[in-house]
């Protein structure tokens, strides 16, 4: 008998749960930047039209999916998918199910340690005093292990580990007393912090607390449209590429979520719930804080510039510094709120990529929670810590761009053609539609068997020889040189390369060692990589045999 005895206690103690490993620091950070570097209000057409034609697909798809591996007593990928087809090939598509969410999480709870620091550092005054430079120089002294202005040895590993700590405590409380119970907190904290400060983003005057612009400076520079920009497949990739990573579709962890409800509970309401509310908060709330704020301060010259390197630099080593415009107390504030929203939006998601192992050592080798839940801590904690102290050889951004990325589109692609073409789209429908409490519109059928699987397949191939600055009309006319993106250039380490050489060129020693330093770490830490993934994959080998020899398959 399986030790997996979860369930969920409530449903919308389930919805909160799915809508909060939807939202995620990406949905803050990555959004809208996303929005400014594609076309600004133009940037919501394909994000829409993906979200409609790829996102709910695959929410239904992997709702589905999960909920039909739960009849079985499944609650991983590896034997969800092979509910579906008795291959054994796509037990092994299923491993991305479980690596994906490891991988993830190593560098993701790293990530979100930062925001328990930094609501330490906004509580205790640590960025009062100082400057826009001097608040993104105590980031990069962060990341760098030096010396916390709090006293704290290598403050970066401690909080890392705090916050490991108190991701594997709450999965050790199972589903329904600890996942569902911080979602429950967690989700409408997130909601009620995002509003004021989104109240804030909309309300800035010129020539108030040393504000430069009005709230409508912001607002216009993020959302007005470039249609221009409309007709570019580069553009389209990145839309679909932010609807993988706000959903969080093609990681394993919706399927484990829906395979603990009941086979006859709705899953076409739920996901779609869960969906529009990870979208509201993307959309509405991360519209209007980190681009709004910036550009009412600092002007829209020099928020083009800090764009250029992510949301990273918006969110820690710049707001904190606007926020303590507002004055010691509300900026205190401010700052607390912006990094608990993104805490809170960290932990909801990172506790759900710890399932889908759980669920597996539970399921196949008869582990209790709370052994497997600590298990998951310590791989996590040995993976991740590689992030921690090489962060600055590029390790973090590997993991990042391999499991958080790619992975993502290569398993999203497989489960897609499972579900439409292998188990069928007649079965398939059975499943989406069963027990629904909505009416799902019959075009989906078409949509999930051709234009999602499609939609997949174009934007993989299109990330894998990406053309040089994007320029796809040069690529199809004949003159294709890759882009230093794209995925095969990313094998080949093209960028570090030319940038040793340079450096070599320039005969700067300093440089040199660094990037040479970079190349070992990056390519070690895909072997890393590798082979953890090949280690699950062998669990599943094992866990396969063992159902032969019990007789259960």
């Amino acid at each position: 008998m399986s030790a997996n005895k979860e369930s969920w206690g409530s449903r919308v103690g389930l919805i909160l749960a799915m809508a909060g490993n939807a939202v995620g620091l990406g949905n803050f950070l990555r959004f809208p930047v996303q929005a400014v570097q594609n076309g600004g209000g133009a940037f919501i057409i394909p994000y829409l039209v993906c979200f409609l034609v790829m996102g709910i697909p695959l929410l239904w798809i992997e709702w589905s999916m999960g909920r039909f591996g739960g009849k079985f007593g499944h609650h991983s990928t590896p034997f969800i998918l092979d509910t579906m087809h008795k291959g054994r090939f796509w037990k092994y598509i299923g491993v991305f199910g479980i690596w994906t969410n490891i991988a993830v999480a190593a560098y993701y709870c790293y990530l979100e340690s930062w925001t328990l620091s930094y609501m330490m550092h906004s509580a205790f005054g640590s960025f009062n005093g100082m400057d826009q430079n001097g608040v993104a120089e105590f980031f990069n002294h962060y990341v760098n292990l030096d010396a916390s202005t709090m006293g704290i040895p290598y403050e970066p590993i401690v909080f890392f580990l705090i916050c490991l700590l108190l991701n594997t405590w709450i999965l050790s409380k199972g589903l329904a007393g600890g996942v569902e119970r911080v979602a429950k907190i967690g989700m409408p904290l997130l909601i009620l912090f995002g509003v004021f400060l989104a109240y804030k983003g909309f309300t800035i005057s010129a020539g108030v607390d040393g504000a430069i612009n009005d709230s409508s400076v912001g607002l216009n520079f993020l959302w007005t449209p470039d249609y221009t920009k409309l007709w570019s497949p580069s553009v389209w990739l990145a839309a679909a590429g932010q609807i993988f990573f706000t959903l969080s579709v093609g990681m394993g962890t919706v399927h484990c979520y829906a395979s603990y409800v009941r086979g006859k509970d709705d899953i076409a309401l739920n996901a779609m719930s869960a969906g529009w509310m990870n979208e509201f908060v993307e959309v509405v709330l991360g519209g209007a804080i980190l681009i709004p704020i910036s550009i009412g301060y600092l002007g829209i010259d020099r928020v083009t510039e800090l764009v250029q390197f992510g949301g990273l630099g918006l969110g820690f080593k710049t707001l904190p510094y606007l926020f303590l415009q507002w004055g010691p107390i509300l900026g205190a504030v401010a700052g607390m709120m912006w990094f608990g929203l993104l805490f809170f939006a960290g932990i909801t998601s990172s506790l759900a990529m710890g399932t889908p192992w759980m669920g597996f050592l539970q399921d196949e080798f008869n582990w209790k929670r709370k052994s497997a839940a600590w298990s998951f801590g310590l791989i996590v904690l040995v993976l991740g810590l590689p992030t921690v102290i090489f962060f600055n050889y590029g390790v973090f951004d590997e993991y990042d761009y391999w499991a958080g990325t790619v992975s993502l589109v290569v398993f999203a692609l497989f489960e897609s053609i499972l579900f439409a073409w292998v188990f069928g789209m007649k079965k398939g429908w059975r499943e989406i539609t069963s027990g629904a409490d909505i009416k799902v519109p019959g075009i989906y059928k078409f949509i999930i068997k051709f234009v999602t699987p499609l939609l997949l397949l174009w934007v993989f191939i299109g990330s894998l020889v990406t053309p040089k600055g994007g320029d796809w009309g040069a690529a199809l006319s004949g003159n294709w040189v890759l882009d230093d993106s794209s995925i095969i250039s990313k094998i080949r380490n093209v960028s570090l390369k030319k940038d040793l050489a340079n450096a070599i060129a320039a005969m700067d020693t300093e440089k040199i060692k660094h990037l040479e330093d970079t190349l070992f770490f990056v390519n070690a830490s895909r072997l890393l990589l590798v082979g953890v993934f090949v280690s699950i994959a062998l669990l599943v080998y094992i866990a396969y045999k063992k159902r032969v020899r019990e007789g259960k398959i």
